[in-house]
Order: C-alpha cells, then structure tokens, then sequence
C-alpha cells in the first residue's frame, strides 16, 4: 500500500521515471543496492526499484541526523548508521544481517553525504567494504546512478542507470570502488544521449 502512494507521488512530482540501463535480478539473492545520494528523493528512488522493478523488501540505511528528520523513512524499512561511532558497525552487521534472506533489498548510500547528481565520482566509504565482508548469504550487489533531466518539460525526468557489481565476496572492495566509478562515468556520457 505504501509502495503506491509514493509511486503515485512520484509520478506527479516528475514527469517520467526510467530505467535507462536494466539490470538482471539473480535469483536467490539478496540485493545492497548502492545509490548516489543528491536529493530528498533518493529513499523514494530505492522503494520505486525495490518494489516495482527488483521485486525485494525494503531497508534504507540512513544516517542517524537525516532519519530523525525524516520519519516518515521508518514506514519503509529505514534505520540509521551514524558514522564514527560504536554503533556504527551495529548498523552495518544489522544490513548484512538482513542480506542474508534472499527476499530483501538494502538501499546504502556509499557516499555518506548528499552530492549533486553532476560529479564525476563517487566515494564509495570504506563501512562498505565492512558490510560486504559480513554477509553470508547469497548477495548481488547493484549500484543505480539516478541522474536527472528537464529537458523539454517543467518536471524533471528521473533515469537509473544500474549496473551488476557482482556478487558480494567474490569481488574485491578496490574493484567494486573501481568498477562503480567507471560505470558512474559511462552513466553520465550515455546521459547526453537519453531519449526523451
């Protein structure tokens, strides 16, 4: 039900939301699914894909500041992380935990901080690497670059380009880092060319 109301939402706030490159699910596996972070809309973006188009169960880690602000997030699997402490590696064994059923999806965002969807990076933090070392089930690990356009309409257009990083403990973490940033850097060439 909750999952309704935010795609209608979403629906009037933009003016389309697109896949532009897909992604296949594998079965039997849970999905981390890391996300650039650039706006309000970002939890929004991870339920739209968890529900509608990776068919999983949603958790949001959010740090702590930004969930206290936004309660609304506990309604849809959200809990915190605040970085730099004790408790933060309770959070990070809590998503794997979660990562070891087949049914869930955990949106992280490797960044830790909001970013325009414009940079050419992306800081994938080192509690991701964490995260990936402490899940014993079977993991695919996505990342989504959402970059967003006008273009021709007073509403922007929302596309997720998503790439398969692989399945967690059969890539090392520099790889996993490496490969996101130049899927990242594709994502924004291949943007230019978006239909529209």
């Amino acid at each position: 039900m909750f999952a309704r109301y935010m795609r209608f939402r979403m629906r009037r706030a933009f003016k389309t939301i697109e896949i532009a490159t897909p992604v296949t699910v594998k079965e039997g596996h849970s999905i981390l699914l890391l996300c650039n972070h650039f706006s309000w809309w970002d939890g929004f973006f991870g339920n739209y894909l968890a529900y509608w188009v990776l068919k999983r169960k949603l958790y949001i880690m959010m740090q702590h500041d930004h969930l206290e602000k936004r309660m609304l997030f506990n309604l849809f699997g959200g809990f915190s992380i605040e970085r730099g402490t004790r408790e933060m590696m309770k959070s990070l064994w809590y998503a794997a935990d979660l990562l070891n059923n087949a049914e869930n999806l955990v949106v992280v965002f490797p960044q830790g901080e909001l970013i325009s969807n414009h940079t050419t990076t992306v800081s994938v933090e080192k509690g991701i690497e964490r995260l990936v070392n402490h899940i014993k089930g079977p993991c695919q690990i996505v990342y989504c670059a959402t970059l967003i356009d006008y273009f021709e309409s007073l509403k922007p257009s929302a596309y997720m380009h998503l790439y398969d990083c692989g399945v967690a403990g059969q890539v090392p973490f520099e790889e996993l880092n490496q490969n996101i940033q130049n899927f990242h850097q594709q994502a924004l060439k291949d943007q230019v060319n978006v239909a529209h």
